[in-house]
């Protein structure tokens, strides 16, 4: 059940409906990323986002002006139990300046009442830099 529940999420961020993304979360909800990630300095926004809206906003509106085209998620694990699931990923596509995001990433999800409460994301933030901003990360 669990893992269902992660990838409908997946599809429903890769898909961009405000309403459909906003449904999989609790009304609480918080997405964390690290901190001075590539994807929030590209788009000046922020690494840790509380509330379905406005992780909704996020993945809407923000998100595709950054991953342009052909965004792709291969779970390479997908781990689950109770009210927890993490999610070995690889994320790609292409950015809005025609180059390449290939990057790998590890999700932890905490659940409740089958939706999404609480996500920590986990990247090779250094390759990430370089292939958004064309900087290593400091």
């Amino acid at each position: 059940m669990t893992e269902a529940v992660l990838q409908n999420a997946f599809r429903v961020l890769a898909g961009g409906d405000r309403a459909e993304i906003a449904a999989v979360f609790t009304e609480d909800a918080e997405w964390l990323s690290p901190p001075g990630n590539a994807t929030s300095v590209a788009l000046d926004a922020p690494h840790h986002m509380i509330g379905r809206d406005a992780i909704a906003h996020f993945f809407a509106d923000d998100f595709p002006r950054l991953f342009a085209r052909d965004l792709a998620v291969v779970f390479n694990h997908l781990h689950s139990g109770g009210g927890w699931g993490l999610a070995e990923a690889n994320v790609a596509a292409v950015l809005a300046d025609g180059g390449r995001y290939d990057v790998d990433h590890c999700f932890v999800f905490e659940l409740r009442g089958g939706l999404i409460h609480r996500v920590r994301e986990y990247a090779d933030t250094a390759r990430a830099h370089r292939m958004v901003l064309g900087t290593p990360h400091r």
